[in-house]
């Protein structure tokens, strides 16, 4: 491995560390209140992990990496908007934070040496597997999705029930893809995650009201 490869690989662990950490820090603090919660923290550390995540898929040619978080990217910063500190930015940082996704994905498909044509033609990624990751990154980002219609309701930043669900089926579909394309740092940063979303789903399942008894 050269010292480009290791540059590449570097920007990808770091970025699945700063995604297990929002994961790890929205944890403890929703252990500690009993419930789930949607910490400021967790919204901020999702956009700088994304952006690296986004350079790392556009520097290993994978297409359904970048095209895996460009949905979920503007979801993180809708809730930093919710949670009025988005305006809080210095304007160069905070349009900086929205063109960012368009310069990578454009760079993707058109740039000379990492257009959409030549990963098409050297990609060693069969179409199936292309298929089936893209899948799996479609379901964890329906996840946001879901997040954001809920939130989006309440006018208010918070994470449901069904987030969790499906971030669980979500990450064992890239499980699975990340074994198949061999890539340790798709596959390492999922495993802490499940462990984290399993338990915030039975906070959840805890925190909703039993159902009313039924009188005949």
């Amino acid at each position: 491995m050269d010292n480009s490869e290791m540059l590449i690989y570097g920007i990808g662990l770091l970025a699945q560390l700063l995604f297990s950490a929002r994961i790890l820090s929205q944890w403890i603090k929703s252990e500690k209140a009993g419930r789930v919660l949607s910490p400021t923290s967790f919204w901020t550390t999702s956009v700088i992990a994304s952006i690296l995540l986004m350079t790392y898929g556009t520097l290993r040619n994978d297409i359904v990496i970048v095209g895996g978080q460009l949905i979920s990217y503007f979801i993180y910063l809708r809730n930093l908007k919710l949670k009025n500190m988005l305006e809080s930015l210095a304007p160069p940082v905070r349009w900086g934070a929205v063109i960012f996704p368009f310069f990578a994905i454009g760079w993707l498909l058109w740039s000379d040496k990492y257009s959409f044509s030549y990963i098409m033609q050297h990609s060693k990624i069969s179409g199936v597997l292309i298929a089936w990751g893209g899948l799996g990154q479609m379901i964890f980002t329906l996840r946001f999705v879901y997040q954001w219609y809920y939130s989006e309701r309440l006018q208010e930043s918070v994470i449901p029930v069904g987030f969790w669900v499906i971030s669980l089926i979500g990450s064992m579909m890239i499980m699975s893809y990340a074994v198949l394309r061999l890539d340790p740092i798709l596959f390492l940063g999922q495993i802490f995650g499940l462990v984290a979303y399993s338990r915030n789903l039975y906070l959840g399942l805890r925190e909703q009201p039993a159902p009313e008894p039924t009188t005949t």
